[in-house]
Order: C-alpha cells, then sequence, then structure tokens
C-alpha cells in the first residue's frame, strides 16, 4: 500500500489541519474552504498571492482526501497542479501536492497516472536536497508501481535508491529499512530471482529480530516470505521450520493476526502436503481451525 511521506514541519499547521486532527471534521473542511475564498480574494488585488492560493487548496485537498471525499480532492490538488503551471511555487510546495495526487491516484488503482506525478515529486525534493528522505518514500510507492507493471529493472532502480537513503538519514537498525529489504525481496522473487529474495529477506528479518524482537508479528511475516523463497529453491526442510516458527508468533497474536495466521496456516499446509504428509497436514488443519475458533 502506498504511503505518504512526511510532510515538512518547518511550516505552522494549518488550522484545518490542526481542526482535522482534533476529530472535527465539519469544522476543518469549512476553516479550508473559508481559508481558500480568503486567499482567492487577496489574489484579485495582488498577483504575488497566488501561493497562498496554491497552499490553501493543498490544505482543502488534505481535508476532503480525509474525510473520504476523493474527487473533490483530486480536483482541489489538479486545480492547485494548474495554478503552478502559470505562476512561481516553492518547490517544496509543489512537491508536496504533487506528492498527495500521486498518492491519492495510487489508492484508487490508477497507478499509470500516479507514477509521472511521483517522478516529478522526486525531483523537486532532491533538487533541494539530494538526499531527501520524503523522496525516498516516494521511490518506494513508485517501485511498487513499476513492480506491478512489471517494470522490474525500474522498480529495482527505485528501492536500492530508497534504501541508500533511509540508510544514511535513519540508520540501519529501522523498521523503515526493513520494510524496503522486504520490498526488495518480493520484488526479486516476483522477476524470478528466488537467491536475490531470500538473501533480501533475510536481511529484513535480522532488522526486525533486532529491533521488534523475536516474536513480534512483523517478524513472522519476515519468516514467511523467506520460507517462500527457501520453497522456491527446494529447501523443503528448512522452509517448514520457518513457516512452523512464523505460525508459532502469529498464534501468540492470534487476537489481532487472525487472518495473516490463517493465510500462513495455508501455504503451510500445501507445503506439507506437497511433501506428502498428509497427517501432519490434517492435524495442523485441526489445530488451525481450534485457534481460529478462539477470535
Amino acid at each position: 500500500m502506498p504511503e505518504s511521506p512526511p510532510s515538512p514541519t518547518s511550516e505552522t499547521e494549518p488550522p484545518a489541519i490542526t481542526l482535522l486532527n482534533s476529530g472535527k471534521p465539519d469544522e476543518a473542511l469549512r476553516s479550508a474552504a473559508e481559508s481558500l475564498n480568503s486567499a482567492r480574494q487577496q489574489a484579485e488585488d495582488d498577483d504575488k498571492a497566488s501561493e497562498q492560493v496554491f497552499s490553501a487548496l493543498g490544505v482543502l485537498g488534505d481535508v476532503q482526501r480525509e474525510i473520504g471525499e476523493a474527487e473533490a480532492a483530486e480536483a482541489s490538488y489538479r486545480e492547485a497542479l494548474e495554478l503552478a503551471a502559470k505562476h512561481s511555487i516553492a518547490p517544496l510546495r509543489l512537491a508536496r501536492v504533487r506528492t498527495q495526487l500521486a498518492t491519492l491516484l495510487d489508492f484508487s488503482q490508477r497507478e499509470t497516472l500516479a507514477a509521472p506525478l511521483y517522478e516529478q515529486a522526486i525531483s523537486d525534493y532532491e533538487a533541494l536536497n539530494p538526499d531527501d528522505l520524503s523522496a525516498a518514500q516516494i521511490r518506494n510507492n513508485l517501485a511498487m508501481i513499476y513492480k506491478g507493471l512489471g517494470k522490474y529493472a525500474l522498480a529495482e532502480q527505485h528501492y536500492l535508491r530508497s534504501l541508500e537513503i533511509i540508510e544514511l538519514q535513519m540508520g540501519r537498525d529501522s523498521e523503515e529499512v526493513a520494510s524496503v529489504y522486504n520490498n526488495l525481496g518480493s520484488l526479486y522473487y516476483t522477476a524470478g530471482f528466488p537467491d536475490q529474495a531470500k538473501e533480501m529477506f533475510a536481511e529484513g528479518l535480522g532488522i526486525r529480530q533486532k529491533m521488534l524482537g523475536a516474536d513480534h508479528p512483523d517478524v513472522a511475516q519476515s519468516l514467511c516470505n523467506i520460507a517462500t523463497a527457501k520453497h522456491e529453491l527446494g529447501e523443503n526442510e528448512a522452509a517448514l521450520l520457518d513457516f512452523e516458527q512464523s505460525l508459532r508468533i502469529l498464534e501468540l497474536h492470534i487476537k489481532n493476526e487472525a487472518s495473516s495466521y490463517e493465510a500462513v496456516g495455508r501455504d503451510y499446509i500445501s507445503l506439507v502436503e506437497s511433501l506428502g504428509q498428509e497427517k501432519k497436514a490434517s492435524a495442523f488443519q485441526k489445530r488451525m481451525e481450534k485457534m481460529l475458533a478462539t477470535v
């Protein structure tokens, strides 16, 4: 799932966003609309106020998106970008609105429209700072799109650059780095390179175990991923052990991880059955049903 990069923190939070974060969506929408109207009126007398209109459109789009008015948010973001084509807008503001629109399109499964906006936003951010953390997150989102489109080389390029920036800015031992390693592993697996996938999954697992502890659900996810790669490589006994460890962890968190537990359990059963161990598969099937019944 695409993620929005962290918003710049150097500016004062707009009142509409404060209201939104306080659980007052109607007031937030009203405040954002009033700020936009005020900025438009000022721009009628002062052409330099166009950047205020641009910012107000961006805030309105943010509020509309958060309250579920996706079409209205898209219209606000697009109007802001049309305004930017006619007036000089600060690159950081422009990058942020492009990113917000791209993320909105990405969420609505219009990836081919989101991709060029992500590319432009990356250029905007990196023109100000080649190692910008927001650009790294955008690269991660963009890589997911290119992976889905079968453009594996482009996806790899963005994942690797994202990994480089995040490690530089946040250090190797961070969940963000582990997540990119996991994404790289998924890319290599999908592209038909299980050896490289296994290596990337192992890197992510090591970081997660160090940062989150041995029994965290994200560790279980990494173990399941490695098991899948090992199975593809014919390392079935090792894959079984990883699946079993993953399932043990998920059982500890069954109330919140029931769907993940069932999905991993079904993969495990399929592998066990393929190895001719029907009794073992049947025994686990009963255990899984019993565990799921407790939720």
